[in-house]
């Protein structure tokens, strides 16, 4: 490795520097992508200065949450864009896997050995500064990777709506999205209100009285997460948590989030009771949110009573609901295809602020900018891999490649909905098979095309199809 950043060091144009701002995952991973391509980095962390509410030391790498990256297989989506990632030299997966403690499928961590590891190897890579400081304002020259998160201070936060006229969202309502390929045909129908638009616009579940009233029931009966200790329940009008709704009044979802009118069933030639409607989150309808379900119910109670809805009953969640302060942007108006600001194209944006959701996306998108700037300052080559791979399909949901237009840019995990449908029929139970051994294939394909070295790969077979 050493030698090969000897050879990217002797076609560098000039001596290059880039700052990188926070030192959270995405911005230690772009730091040591540029900086194990030859380019001096000055790393800005806040801490010890200040913190964020939700952190509790100064380190870096700082896992605020959960100790777990998820599932390790990589015959999912988050496996397979970690193995990825490890292939590609990650400084995230291989501090992870160092520091990984037992937890069955899942790849969790030490997370005071994690942090610890990372910062062992930051402070022994001699092309990266450490500064304490707090940055208040976007820099008007000097290239500049922003990797502040979710929760980026208010002063900067301030600045970026100043300067880019970017409204930032705090305290987001996200509802469930869940794999087209779960949903029972069955028992749905498709419809738009009142026949506006594409007929298979909306899928929809149709409940009778009975169903209803026993959804409600289920509904409030339910555990819901705590917020934080620093986060106030500040809920827009406009996105309310379902369950909130719900404890209104009876009738409430029936005449607002579940109302049926226009939607006339098929199979009855009536309109249902109520009816929870499921919006396609990509043209070809890999993935499907189930429209108005904001909800900050816990994970397990959101899976138990969602799937008490009429042709949910085997639903796949590629992503649960929630409501927390976050702050991300438009990426997809206001970033180009090199993550750059356009018209301003010495800064860049990467990881959660851009609209990735969660520890192994904010590691991977970090990873991807920092070999994007790495390539534009000559000091290496570097193409992002293709939308059939993991890293491809999460750098296309940050760019909006297959986002329908006027849907919003919404933060989302890595999931099979983001990736291009196959090209060739297959059974639904072999769908996800040869979806990951396409990510393989061109991963390595694109490798060898580009003059990418990777690690060897550790893909097990999938597990056949019971």
């Amino acid at each position: 490795m050493r030698a090969a950043c000897g050879m990217v060091r002797a076609y560098m144009h000039a001596p290059a520097k880039v700052t990188v701002v926070g030192a959270g995952l995405a911005g230690c991973e772009a730091a040591w992508q540029l900086a194990r391509s030859g380019v001096q980095v000055r790393l800005v962390e806040m801490k010890p200065l200040r913190r964020t509410p939700a952190q509790v030391t100064d380190s870096t790498a700082e896992l605020v949450c959960s100790n777990s990256f998820r599932s390790a297989n990589p015959q999912n989506a988050v496996g397979l864009i970690k193995e990825e990632m490890r292939r590609l030299g990650s400084l995230i997966m291989e501090c992870a896997l160092a520091t990984r403690v037992p937890a069955g499928d899942a790849l969790a961590v030490d997370r005071v050995a994690f942090a610890a590891a990372i910062d062992a190897k930051l402070g022994g890579e001699s092309n990266i500064e450490r500064v304490s400081e707090v940055v208040t304002k976007l820099p008007a020259s000097g290239d500049t990777i922003i990797a502040t998160g979710p929760l980026t201070a208010d002063e900067l936060a301030s600045d970026i709506v100043k300067e880019l006229g970017e409204r930032m969202y705090f305290y987001d309502a996200i509802a469930p999205i869940i794999s087209g390929e779960s949903i029972d045909r069955d028992i749905v129908f498709a419809a738009s209100r009142y026949d506006k638009g594409d007929g298979d616009d909306y899928l929809n579940c149709p409940l009778d009285k009975e169903q209803y009233e026993a959804f409600v029931t289920a509904l409030l009966g339910a555990e819901c997460m705590p917020l934080h200790d620093f986060e106030e329940p500040k809920y827009f009008q406009g996105c309310l948590p379902i369950e909130v709704l719900a404890a209104s009044g009876p009738d409430t979802l029936r005449y607002g989030t579940m109302k049926p009118v226009g939607l006339t069933n098929p199979k009855t030639g009536r309109w249902p009771y109520a009816v929870v409607q499921l919006r396609k989150e990509d043209s070809e309808g890999r993935a499907y949110n189930i429209v108005g379900f904001q909800t900050k119910m816990k994970y397990g109670e959101q899976q138990r009573v969602l799937r008490a809805i009429p042709g949910l009953a085997n639903a796949e969640f590629y992503r649960l609901g929630a409501i927390h302060r976050n702050t991300y942007l438009d990426s997809p108006r206001l970033l180009d295809g090199r993550m750059r600001v356009r018209g301003r194209e010495h800064i860049r944006f990467s990881g959660q602020i851009t609209g990735v959701e969660g520890y192994v996306e904010s590691s991977a998108h970090g990873l991807l900018v920092g070999r994007l700037v790495a390539a534009d300052l000559g000091a290496r080559r570097f193409h992002v891999p293709p939308e059939t791979t993991a890293l491809g399909a999460l750098f296309g949901h940050v760019t909006g490649a297959h986002r329908i237009a006027g849907r919003p840019h919404e933060p989302q995990n890595v999931n099979w909905g983001m990736f291009p449908g196959l090209n060739e029929r297959v059974k639904k139970r072999d769908s996800k098979p040869a979806r990951v051994a396409r990510a393989i294939a061109d991963f390595e394909r694109w490798a060898g095309l580009h003059g990418e070295t990777l690690a060897p790969g550790n893909y097990p077979e999938p597990a056949p199809a019971s």
